[in-house]
């Protein structure tokens, strides 16, 4: 009989471990009890959008004479590969650092760092989770289990899947091009005659050329009806 069993068979008091010194992290939760509110269906249609956009993202703020974004191609291997293997209709992700580490052959930092990483520019998100390790008495009563991850998208990366999509305006840049552009061409069209404004407008032939020679003939009346009527000061 141990020490601790006579002490409490003389004092009648039941020992309760306050701590259990198990190396868990800070700010963990049990197993269960947030993931429910946690996780949220992921729609698959979006998956490539989403990660098209952390592309764009970490391109369009690559420094210059930097090799990578500020994301960097790891962590852009990482989304790729949670996306792939998330559970679609729950949301459910919580995948090991050690089975990320054997599906991208890379080493325990690198994941850590590129999960850190999407985690600053607002791509991921993770709860820390422990649970019970159903031993009696002393010794560690909880261990450290995976993390669960949810997706997640910064501002401007929403911006541009919103485009991708169709959903969201074209870019400013894209808009004023494009309103050049007509303003352009409507100027060219008015400035050739009749025939040749109606051949670069209309495709059938027959019909370009017909609507030709009535434009002519409308401006050539126009013409004659102009020199024949000046103006006249009063």
């Amino acid at each position: 009989m141990s020490a601790r069993s006579l002490f409490e068979i003389a004092t009648g008091i039941e020992h309760k471990a306050r701590r259990t010194f198990q190396p868990v992290r800070r700010n963990s939760y049990h197993a269960g009890e947030r993931e429910g509110r946690f996780w949220r269906p992921v729609n698959p249609k979006d998956k490539w959008a989403h990660i098209r956009a952390a592309e764009a993202y970490d391109r369009q703020r690559k420094q210059a004479g930097k090799r990578n974004g500020p994301l960097g191609h790891i962590a852009l291997e990482l989304l790729r590969e949670l996306y792939r293997i998330v559970d679609y209709k729950t949301g459910r992700l919580e995948p090991s650092i050690g089975y990320l580490m054997r599906q991208l052959c890379r080493s325990r930092a690198a994941i850590v760092q590129a999960m850190a990483r999407l985690r600053e520019h607002g791509f991921l998100e993770w709860i820390r989770r422990t649970e019970p390790t159903g031993n009696q008495g002393f010794g560690p009563q909880v261990r450290q289990i995976t993390n669960a991850y949810r997706f997640c998208l910064p501002a401007a990366a929403r911006r541009i899947v919103e485009r991708i999509v169709g959903k969201g305006p074209a870019p400013a840049d894209a808009v004023h091009h494009c309103e050049t552009a007509v303003r352009e061409m409507e100027a060219m069209l008015a400035s050739l005659p009749a025939d040749q404004r109606m051949h670069a407008m209309i495709d059938d032939e027959t019909l370009a050329a017909t609507l030709g020679r009535i434009g002519l003939l409308l401006e050539s009346n126009a013409s004659s009806l102009s020199s024949q009527n000046p103006d006249i000061d009063i």
